[in-house]
């Protein structure tokens, strides 16, 4: 009987596995208790965990029946458990991999953490590695603060598992996605392709942007057919656009890309789109002191010259008149496909107002206006139509010997007169201001003054032929 229970205990025992202190084994959760977790492994005892080993989102998470790597601490404690550790089982297996990374170059994933001096801390499945600044990025970052929470891929530089000292880098990662971008961008990168890249850096000429491990220029004389003034006026760093091959130099590696050429240049079209005399609408987008540039489209422009923006005869500057960003409508005067001018008027648009006066007024008909602007031969009279008309000193007065129109009339003042002439195609018209009243040398004069009649008088002048 004795003989059957010994080979009974032997049959019992071989049922279980071997297994020594430091090994790592394969067990499964069969229990949660309030100070641990109760694993079987396959041995006649049962294995036990700290809680400590484990977060609140672990235990809460946690099944039964789940299985979980270990690592043998202790055969046997006091309670004849064995003693287990999750921890030491993680950490070991992570080292395994850092070693296997180190070794055959493969990259890790990681978490960055937080910062430290020199660099950055790296959590790798719970062990801690350190990511010099140096080996961050392939350029100074801005903001390195945003790294921080962030999963990514790294290579393992160095390795001390003495010491659980542990380098990485996630520059040596860029550095040959880059080289594997580029390889690729420039089997198929060739003049006239249609391409897509970001906008990596802005200057004053032009922009940068990344085709793919490779940088192109697209010089700002090949951003619009329009004006520009700035880069950033169309584009920001992170944008993302479609851009044309222009050049492409293989041996330098230099790429010269175009935006505007994506669209025809609205020069080809212009003599059918803007023929001579038509009407066009556009947005005022320069002055200057001898006109004003109008933009009709993207690309074409035309100049309404100073002459051509009011019919006033004394202009002021083209500020005065227009304002940029302003829409207006104008005529067609001139196109010039060639020197890529197209010549504009404004005022035409509207009817002369020399027409009008032509129209509104008739010799020997009574009008109003201001004066002006005073001169030595006469003043100069703004009617509502816009147009300055004379009235000669000779015609202020019948009977008055005046020196200067400004003896009788000052500026601003408001005033009667009448037409004497209108020239539409000189544009002159002169007004009368004695004509108002009836000549006295007529009739009244004559029938004052006979002739040998004795009169009262008083001296104004006197000079060598005579006393006025």
């Amino acid at each position: 009987m004795e003989l059957k229970n010994e080979e009974m205990e032997k049959l019992y025992a071989e049922t279980f596995h071997s297994i020594q202190e430091g090994a790592i084994l394969k067990g499964k959760i069969i229990s949660l208790r309030h100070d641990g977790v109760i694993v079987d492994v396959g041995f006649k005892s049962e294995g036990f965990i700290p809680i400590e080993e484990f977060s609140e989102e672990e235990m809460n998470n946690m099944q039964i029946g789940a299985d979980l790597d270990v690592f043998v601490e202790k055969i046997e404690d006091a309670e004849g458990m064995l003693m287990l550790s999750k921890d030491r089982a993680t950490k070991i297996k992570v080292w395994e991999m850092l070693e296997n990374a180190l070794r055959d170059g493969t990259p890790v994933e990681g978490r960055i953490v937080g910062k430290t001096k020199g660099g950055f801390s790296v959590d790798i499945y719970g062990v801690t590695a350190f990511l010099p600044g140096s080996q961050v990025d392939m350029k100074p970052l801005k903001d390195i603060d945003n790294l921080i929470g962030k999963k990514l891929s790294f290579r393992v530089l160095k390795l001390n598992s003495k010491l659980s000292n542990v380098i990485v880098s996630r520059r040596i990662i860029l550095e040959e996605e880059m080289r594997k971008r580029k390889a690729e961008t420039l089997e198929r990168l060739q003049e006239g392709q249609l391409m897509t890249g970001v906008i990596k850096n802005i200057t004053d000429y032009g922009v940068f942007v990344d085709l793919g491990g490779i940088d192109g220029l697209l010089h700002i004389s090949d951003i619009s057919w329009g004006r520009i003034n700035h880069p950033s006026e169309f584009f920001a760093i992170g944008d993302e656009i479609s851009v044309l091959v222009l050049k492409f130099d293989q041996a330098n590696e230099k790429v010269t890309l175009g935006y505007k050429q994506k669209k025809p240049d609205p020069w080809t079209l212009v003599d059918d789109k803007y023929p001579v005399g038509k009407k066009v609408h556009g947005r005022v987008v320069s002055i200057t002191d001898y006109g004003a540039f109008i933009e009709l489209e993207e690309g074409l422009e035309g100049l309404v010259h100073i002459s051509e923006i009011d019919w006033l005869s004394r202009l002021k500057h083209p500020s005065k008149y227009l304002s940029v960003g302003e829409t207006v409508d104008a005529l067609v005067l001139k196109v010039d496909k060639d020197e890529r001018r197209l010549s504009l008027s404004i005022k035409q648009v509207k009817p002369s107002p020399w027409t009008l006066v032509s129209q509104r007024y008739a010799v020997g008909q009574r009008v109003s206006g201001k004066v002006k602007t005073i001169t030595d031969f006469g003043v100069f009279v703004g009617l509502p139509e816009g147009i300055d008309a004379l009235i000669h000193i000779s015609d202020i007065s019948w009977t008055k010997h005046i020196r200067h129109p400004s003896e009788v009339l000052k500026k601003g003042q408001k005033i009667d007169a009448v037409v004497l002439s209108i020239d539409p195609e000189a544009e002159k018209m002169a007004l009368g201001l004695k004509q108002l009243e009836q000549d006295p040398w007529l009739h009244d004069f004559p029938e004052r003054f006979k002739l040998g009649s004795e009169v009262m008088s008083k001296v104004l002048t006197i000079t060598d032929f005579g006393i006025f």
